[in-house]
């Protein structure tokens, strides 16, 4: 079976060649942290391996079993990150020197992790000691190492954004427990004293809430991802897209929506997720005839939107239940309609641009066949299990997600005695105790980063908090916007754009949800909790597909072998909705189904704000019936934004504008047909 036969004539000017592998390494490795880990090799890649599953072993039984107290649990666990962390990321970047340690590095893995242990060992003590602890200098020098450590670290495997964010913070805490004292050897000793017990040895610094939920939720669920992709389930999604959009006009591209819409929510990576469906997309794409910047940046946008797609929501969900102490069921349900809307602007995009350029879908007689891939819809069974279970509120999330991962692996076994049982030949998605081990490994190095982001956010979140930052923020932005909830709502989302640059999306809505919501909920902005979580989290995602650091674009384009900036700048035209419907949720929470009174209401909303985004995305792309005008793109923008604000009079009035501009391009259209 084939996917690649086309027409023909969509090939006489596009290169249609895509990036290999090595190309997407070379470009993740330039340009995403994340992406330049050190090379190993040989007993010690082995070593590494089996120590990193071990770690992911012991965070399951930890988060599930254990119940050692925090100031014991939460050392430990960063302590293994910052051994694992500098194991595998190089101080700079383009060292590619194979089982190479400098001695530098020697003594960080030594001198970094070891004073995390030595607190952990040394609990009892700091607690009885408390605030008494900042007379002794062994535990203040231990402390100071510690931070110093994770700050190497988040420099190595996160970048430099959220860095000059803790640091700027820091020595604002320091001046401000100064107090405007005299500058004094003592005075200075006694205010840096006083910023390593509160960052290290207090529960307003490195270990504060971040670091509680990434060790308690999101390691876990990230080992659940790992485990999921080893069950095939990321090519049950392809094959289904395929099966379901494939043959459409423009149909690889609808198919690359779809299975980055169902493989995203499950990842939680926006540049993981572009490279594993945009290997088999893009060349689809490009194959069918679109553009390799347009189809680079419809897999980056759809892969990125795969986090706020619900029920999991790249493990967002989860900790959006944390932070807001809403059920998880609440929040996944108040997650549809922007979600929809996300993946809905997209979609029509590409149908147009189809359109617009004449495009034909895959032949039928090359697409799976849906009565081959029902039997196989076994593979959702653990996503099943664990949404079934925490809606519920019968376990812990943490429980649920660890009888998840046991049902990835019963289900991978299954799938293998029915591999075996068809005598099918491929043999591609065989869950063997390597690819199990792999799953383990792969966890607990996705977790490295997301970790150390979260302990720098605890840094953050205790700078503001100790020095009473909040409210004078709090001033500030009221000041600023005049009380005006749109002018404090700008001034949110640059800060998550700029704070998400490079920053894992788990670890940037915790500091989001720690730092700007709160400031968006006070009474004087008036903003609802929910609306405000949801609105720092989106544009915490957006960052990724934002110029000039988008780096699910910069993936999207590698693959594409097309140029990075204008495909991150096509992948934000196409996720425009997330750029539009925060805002209209959280000046109107209707849309997240907030205060509705009743069912005709949602009906109203749910329609109303689905013709609203077509009106948006086809003013953006510039067809509908044929190309169009200006005046009828800023009317189409009008109408469009009118019905996706809840109101029967904007959506009447939407509805109009947008009604008239598809009456009129319909009829020149036939007009010139005839």
């Amino acid at each position: 079976m084939s996917f690649w036969k086309k027409d023909t004539k969509a090939e006489v000017t596009e290169d249609i060649s895509v990036g290999s592998a090595a190309d997407v390494e070379a470009v993740m490795k330039k340009y995403d942290r994340e992406s330049n880990t050190r090379l190993w090799e040989g007993t010690p890649k082995l070593v590494i391996r089996v120590l990193m599953a071990m770690f992911s072993l012991y965070c399951i039984i930890d988060t599930v079993f254990l119940s050692t107290k925090q100031e014991v649990r939460l050392p430990v666990f960063v302590g293994l990150i910052l051994l694992f962390g500098f194991l595998l990321f190089p101080a700079k970047k383009g060292d590619n020197r194979v089982n190479y340690l400098p001695w530098y590095d020697v003594v960080l893995l030594i001198a970094g992790p070891g004073a995390y242990f030595f607190y952990a060992v040394n609990a009892d003590e700091v607690i009885r000691m408390s605030a008494r602890v900042m007379q002794n200098d062994l535990y203040m020098i231990v402390g100071l190492i510690g931070v110093l450590a994770l700050i190497e670290l988040c420099r190595r495997c996160v970048g430099l954004p959220i860095l000059c964010v803790a640091g700027v913070l820091l020595v604002y805490t320091f001046f401000n427990l100064m107090g405007g004292a005299p500058l004094g050897i003592e005075q200075i000793r006694l205010a840096f004293y006083q910023v390593i017990r509160t960052m290290f040895y207090t529960f307003n610094g490195i270990f504060g809430g971040p670091i509680n939920v990434c060790a308690k939720f999101i390691v876990v669920f990230i080992i659940f991802g790992a485990f999921l992709e080893r069950t095939g389930i990321a090519q049950f999604f392809i094959n289904l897209a395929n099966a379901l959009a494939g043959a459409a006009p423009g149909g690889p591209a609808k198919v690359a929506v779809i299975s980055s819409a169902l493989c995203g929510m499950v990842s939680g990576s926006s540049v993981g997720n572009t490279v594993t469906t945009g290997s088999v997309t893009i060349p689809m794409m490009k194959k069918t005839g679109y553009k390799g910047e347009f189809a680079g940046a419809v897999e980056a946008a759809a892969s990125t939107g795969g986090q706020i797609m619900p029920p999991i929501m790249g493990a967002a969900a989860f900790l959006m239940a944390e932070f807001t102490g809403e059920p998880y069921g609440t929040i996944a349900m108040r997650a549809i309609l922007p979600a929809v809307l996300y993946f809905a602007g997209i979609y029509i995009a590409v149908h147009l641009e189809a359109k617009k350029l004449g495009l034909k879908g895959i032949p039928k007689d090359q697409l799976p066949r849906m009565s081959h891939l029902l039997p196989r819809i076994y593979l959702l069974l653990p996503l099943v299990i664990l949404v079934v279970m925490v809606s519920t509120n019968m376990y812990t999330m943490a429980f649920s997600a660890a009888i998840a991962i046991v049902a990835a692996i019963g289900v991978g076994l299954l799938d293998n005695v029915i591999t075996i049982a068809t005598k099918n030949p491929d043999r591609s998605n065989f869950l063997t105790p390597v690819k199990i081990v792999d799953a383990l490994e792969s966890g607990a190095k996705g977790s490295i980063t997301v970790a150390v982001a979260c302990g720098v956010a605890g840094i953050i979140s205790g700078c503001i908090t100790v020095t009473g930052l909040a409210s004078k923020l709090l001033s500030a932005i009221v000041n600023l916007s005049g009380g005006h909830m749109m002018i404090a709502l700008v001034l949110t989302m640059l800060c998550c754009i700029v704070l998400g640059m490079g920053v894992p999306t788990t670890a940037n809505y915790c500091i989001m949800a720690a730092t700007c919501a709160p400031i968006l909920m006070d009474p004087s902005i008036g903003v609802t909790k929910m609306a405000a979580h949801f609105f720092v989290f989106y544009f915490g995602i957006v960052a990724d597909i934002t110029p000039p650091v988008a780096l699910a674009a910069y993936a999207g384009s590698a693959i594409a072998k097309a140029d990075p900036m204008r495909t991150g700048i096509n992948a934000t035209k196409l996720a425009i909705a997330a750029f539009i419907v925060p805002y209209i949720f959280a000046m109107n929470p209707q849309m997240l189904f907030v205060n509705v009174s009743s069912p005709f209401q949602v009906v109203q909303i749910c329609i109303s704000a689905l013709l609203g985004i077509f009106g948006v995305a086809a003013a953006l792309n510039g067809f509908l019936y044929r190309p169009l005008n200006p005046l009828m793109r800023i009317v189409l923008v009008a109408g469009g934004l009118g019905m996706l604000i809840p109101g029967t009079l904007t959506d009447v009035t939407g509805l109009v504008l947008v009604a008239a501009v598809l009456m009129y391009q319909r009829a020149t259209a036939k007009r010139m047909a005839a």
